[in-house]
């Protein structure tokens, strides 16, 4: 019985001389987070719009020369109120888109079209109905973005038939703007 008594009066002779236990004490607050994403898109070429060759002696002579191209569009997911417009092109007289020639007198006359329906993908049709341009009815008119995903769209390209043109190579730059 004496060694717990001892034991006892060590323990208790070290808890009087150890300094007070501090508990923490606690506060708490909230962390407002916040972010902004604006309506965001781009553009850009996928397919460029290359026609073959034009005869303008043989099967050209009444027969239009068809090509497609393609667009690429990207924009934040639920971008509303988006449109495509095409300019006339570097060479344009008056309203007629036309490609230049290496030589450059040289003009070749050509039309740009909207494929037949807004829906990503849809292929041209020919003759083109509906002539892509900077405003009015020649912008095409986008659903809204349902992802960040990029939606392809056809350019419907048309050289018309029987013009007289000379042997040369013919190139043209468009214009291609997203409304966003």
């Amino acid at each position: 019985m004496f060694k717990n008594s001892v034991l006892c009066l060590s323990v208790v002779a070290a808890i009087s001389v150890t300094p007070e236990i501090v508990l923490a004490a606690t506060a708490s607050t909230s962390v407002p987070v916040s972010a902004n994403v604006t309506q965001n898109c781009a553009i850009s070429t996928s397919a460029a719009l290359a026609f073959t060759t034009y005869d303008p002696v043989g099967v050209n002579a009444t027969v239009p020369l068809n090509a497609t191209g393609q667009i690429s569009v990207t924009c934040s997911k639920g971008a509303v109120g988006l449109t495509i417009g095409m300019d006339n092109g570097t060479h344009v007289a008056a309203t007629q888109r036309q490609m230049i020639g290496v030589t450059a007198t040289n003009l070749l006359q050509y039309n740009l079209f909207q494929p037949p329906s807004n829906t990503p993908g849809t292929a041209c049709t020919f003759p083109g109905t509906t002539a892509w341009t900077t405003t009015g009815t020649g912008l095409l008119t986008l659903t809204s973005a349902p992802t960040k995903v990029a939606r392809l769209y056809n350019v419907c390209g048309t050289i018309p038939a029987g013009q007289d043109v000379a042997a040369d190579t013919y190139s043209d730059t468009v214009g291609a703007t997203i409304n966003f």
